[in-house]
């Protein structure tokens, strides 16, 4: 179930950073709560997670998920570039995510 946890986590971080653009620094106030609960909501997650998986392991799978997965929604919904380089090291977060994802425990 940890795993399913930090998945969901993971994927919570994704959207608090997307709403986190959409709240322009604090000043639109329904993007602002809304990221402040999807925050919560991820380190709720997270927390849960971490009561059996590796700190380690566990905080850098959801940072790998978190960073993705905004990388790709920055290239769709803002239009932000995805290029060779950029695609090349999504590819090494991946490999790196997967690979924690083998070797832990549980």
């Amino acid at each position: 179930m940890a795993w399913i946890y930090l998945l969901i986590a993971g994927l919570l971080e994704v959207g608090w950073a997307i709403s986190l653009k959409y709240a322009q620094g604090f000043t639109r106030f329904g993007s602002s709560v809304t990221t402040i609960a999807l925050m919560i909501m991820s380190f709720t997650f997270l927390s849960r997670a971490l009561r059996t998986l590796p700190v380690g392991t566990a905080y850098t799978i959801w940072t790998g998920i978190g960073t993705v997965g905004t990388i790709i929604l920055g290239a769709v919904l803002f239009q932000e570039p995805l290029e060779v380089r950029r695609l090349t090291c999504i590819g090494l977060i991946i490999t790196g995510v997967i690979g924690l994802r083998l070797v832990s425990p549980h």
